[in-house]
């Protein structure tokens, strides 16, 4: 694994990775308001997408916060590029455990699968990806299958995941709620870590700079990979963006998963590391 240096000519590719489209956006869809009053508050997503692009790639986007705090946003960086994107709000602790928001990530994929054909998207093509604890939610629909199972969907059946600087052992949050500090680790069956396994889609590991990133996150993200490496993932890369810290990493690592988004829809050789 070699750092990532981005200069500013680099932010300049990729930035159309698909065909220029008109857009539409759909807003405040109910995907699982059937879990309860809370579910129905905060279960929303919004769908932007574009409309004369057939079988279009859908990102199913799960926003940072904690699990506490947050709100759903398409990102800039991965608008105006040929994909569909959908934002998505989820129960937050402490109203919600940690099993809940897992449930609403499943739920809201769920939705993208039985949706985006409607709307001229491909169910073939569906991403997951996120931003810290965003990350840590597609970490943990994609590896341990039982979440999309619960909605009959083959978390398999998903086209590639796209973790950002996400949390791989035991969420802080949730060790929080045990008693455990911010610097005692922990891996149990909430963490990805545990469910380390054998992947038929390709897997992007994103970190900020090992330097600027929270509490050993990198450290964790680079264990993490030699582990799904060690479980014979050979389409498992991790990509640490120099000099970029935890917020700011999602800026250069959009750039990074439209590339990768390009090459796996279109069934082309994945980008050199």
């Amino acid at each position: 694994m070699k750092k990532v240096v981005f200069i500013l000519l680099s932010l300049t590719l990729a930035q159309v990775a698909f065909c220029q489209a008109a857009y539409k956006t759909e807003n405040g869809i109910h995907y699982h308001a059937e879990a309860g009053e809370y579910a129905a508050e905060r279960c929303v997503l919004d769908f932007y997408y574009p409309t004369d692009v057939k079988d279009f790639p859908t990102v199913v986007w799960f926003h940072g916060g904690g699990l506490t705090s947050g709100n759903k946003s398409v990102p800039d960086g991965l608008k105006d590029s040929g994909l569909g994107v959908i934002a998505v709000n989820y129960r937050l602790l402490p109203k919600a455990t940690v099993q809940q928001c897992i449930d609403d990530a499943a739920a809201a994929v769920a939705w993208a699968f039985k949706e985006v054909g409607k709307r001229g998207g491909s169910a073939d093509k569906i991403f997951v990806a996120g931003h810290s604890a965003g990350g840590y939610l597609t970490d943990m629909i994609v590896l341990d299958k039982h979440w999309l199972e619960a909605y009959e969907i083959d978390a398999d059946k998903i086209a590639g995941a796209f973790p950002y600087s996400a949390q791989k052992i035991t969420h802080f949050n949730v060790r929080e709620k045990m008693g455990i500090g911010p610097l005692q680790p922990l891996i149990d069956e909430t963490a990805p870590l545990f469910h380390v396994r054998k992947l038929p889609m390709p897997m992007l590991v994103l970190s900020g700079d090992r330097e600027l990133e929270m509490n050993g996150r990198y450290e964790e993200q680079a264990y993490f990979w030699r582990m799904m490496k060690l479980n014979g993932n050979e389409n498992v890369f991790l990509y640490e963006f120099d000099g970029y810290n935890h917020s700011q990493m999602p800026f250069p690592a959009h750039n990074v998963v439209k590339r990768y988004i390009k090459a796996i829809s279109g069934g082309e050789k994945l980008p050199v590391r």
